[in-house]
């Protein structure tokens, strides 16, 4: 919704400011004003004095200010198999873990989304995407309660609606009892975008349509995945160019590399972002960029997986749209993107190009601006400036593991990870979590630090409820009691 004539009104004050606009803008000291659900204005110093109708004001004096984080990859159900098969490569891992997966059904997808969510929002995640492709029969309507996990948390959304039509007997690697027919995916796929997707300016939840892989997708399903897309005016999202042996795969299969086979399907274009992108040529990047296809970088499933290192500053020299990926929490078990921004760093400077691979104001511009753009909603979101949703969150960096560095959003990217103390998604206050148009008039006091609950929608959300403990969970902690004498 836009700023109503009378919109109430955030000031926050104090705070270093990293905008990530165009200009990479930042203030040593400033203050961010939010009208309903939108910035207003953000600038040096105090904030201007006379506004109307200010329901809260937020000395954020010790914080920086950036936009709200963009997780452009991840995959909300491996949450229940984090810890295993820890020493695979990626096709053996997944061979591993198929059949555990194959077995999900509703409530399983809900907690484990529930448990993604969370450990995205507390640490800065405002923006968040799934990719979700396993669907076995009977296992009730795991879109559904996906996307409902993601509206309880107050979580900006994407569904990626995946799907996967080549099983083992045709030559692919899920088992042949976790895929879908190739008619009953697109028609899946069609139904989730017709009931959920929103193309609304400040929308919180949208679809885009998803095969999982060369490896365990059909040609066919490829293709018509893409028109269908294109037909529903929704984006594209899969995994390409993750292992050499994926490049082998479809060498073997396809007679070409997998950007080509891409390319032949109709899955190079502005619409379409992809997964990892690590082993990429030349020619590889530069029909990416000539195209406007997205990449989400997921350096810490690149390196628990030895699939290698993605060409990042490569990409980012010839123009190719950026983001970064948690990825599934079965091949990332710590579940946080703000931990991406640091390795993204890092990792990237193993390269070639070694300490110019890139700086901290480029990671964070990744897992900002980046996202946003790989997801199609930079218009909206990615960056603190007039008009835009504010997707904005607060870190707190005057603690003891930042004191001794200068440079706010170097502590951020370099330092340890910093404590969100404000952002308008998570599952921290949910029972408190209300309209300002509900609340009683008072003058505008200044507040402690609380979440930013009221500029999304919906305004009443159910209390965040962790997944069960496992039952080997339970024993050890009753034998631990039963030893203590309790």
């Amino acid at each position: 919704m836009a700023a109503s004539a009378d919109p109430q009104r955030i000031i926050i004050e104090n705070c270093s400011i990293a905008t990530v606009d165009a200009h990479d803008t930042e203030y040593a000291s400033g203050y961010i004003v939010v009208a309903d659900n939108r910035i207003e204005s953000v600038g040096a110093g105090r904030a201007p004095e006379g506004l109307t109708g200010v329901v809260r004001r937020i000395d954020a004096t010790g914080h920086l200010a950036t936009p709200g984080l963009v997780n452009t990859h991840h995959h909300f159900y491996q949450w229940i198999t984090r810890g295993l098969a820890t020493d695979h490569n990626l096709f053996n891992w997944l061979v591993a873990l198929y059949p555990t997966w194959a077995r999900i059904d509703e409530p399983m997808a809900r907690a484990a989304a529930q448990g993604s969510l969370a450990m995205m929002a507390r640490g800065g995640v405002t923006t968040a995407m799934d990719h979700h492709y396993v669907f076995p029969k009977g296992s009730g309507d795991l879109s559904g309660a996906i996307i409902g996990a993601a509206r309880e948390m107050g979580v900006r959304f994407t569904l990626a609606r995946g799907s996967m039509d080549r099983s083992e007997k045709d030559g692919g690697l899920p088992p042949d009892f976790a895929v879908e027919t190739l008619e009953s995916a697109l028609a899946a796929t069609e139904a989730t975008i017709d009931a959920h997707h929103d193309t609304s300016f400040d929308a919180m939840t949208q679809v885009a349509v998803a095969p999982c892989s060369p490896f365990s997708v059909s040609t066919e399903l490829m293709r018509q995945g893409a028109e269908l897309a294109r037909r529903k005016g929704v984006r594209l999202h899969t995994h390409g160019s993750e292992t050499l042996e994926e490049e082998q795969f479809c060498k073997e299969l396809f007679g070409m590399g997998p950007t080509e086979y891409f390319e032949s399907t109709g899955w190079l274009g502005n619409d379409v972002w992809m997964a990892h992108c690590v082993h990429m040529n030349d020619s590889d990047i530069a029909a990416f960029a000539r195209t406007g296809t997205g990449v989400a970088h997921c350096p810490s499933s690149n390196a628990r997986l030895a699939a290698g290192i993605a060409r990042v500053p490569d990409m980012l020299a010839a123009g190719v749209p950026v983001g970064l990926g948690v990825d599934g929490t079965a091949s990332n078990e710590s579940g946080e993107l703000h931990t991406e921004l640091r390795n993204a760093l890092l990792i990237n400077r193993l390269g070639p190009h070694r300490e110019a691979a890139l700086n901290a104001r480029q990671v964070l511009r990744l897992g900002t601006f980046g996202g946003a753009r790989v997801l199609g909603r930079a218009d909206q979101i990615g960056s603190l400036e007039a008009g835009k949703l504010a997707d904005l969150v607060l870190w707190k960096l005057d603690t003891l593991a930042h004191s001794s560095i200068a440079d706010p959003v170097t502590a951020l990217i370099f330092g340890a990870a910093a404590p969100v103390t404000l952002s308008p998604a998570g599952p921290v206050k949910n029972a408190a979590r209300t309209h300002p148009q509900c609340a009683p008039p008072a003058p505008p006091p200044v507040h402690d630090l609380h979440d930013l609950h009221h500029l999304r929608e919906p305004h009443h959300r159910t209390t965040y409820a962790p997944p069960p403990w496992t039952p080997r969970r339970r024993r050890r902690v009753t034998d631990r009691r039963n030893r203590r004498g309790r």
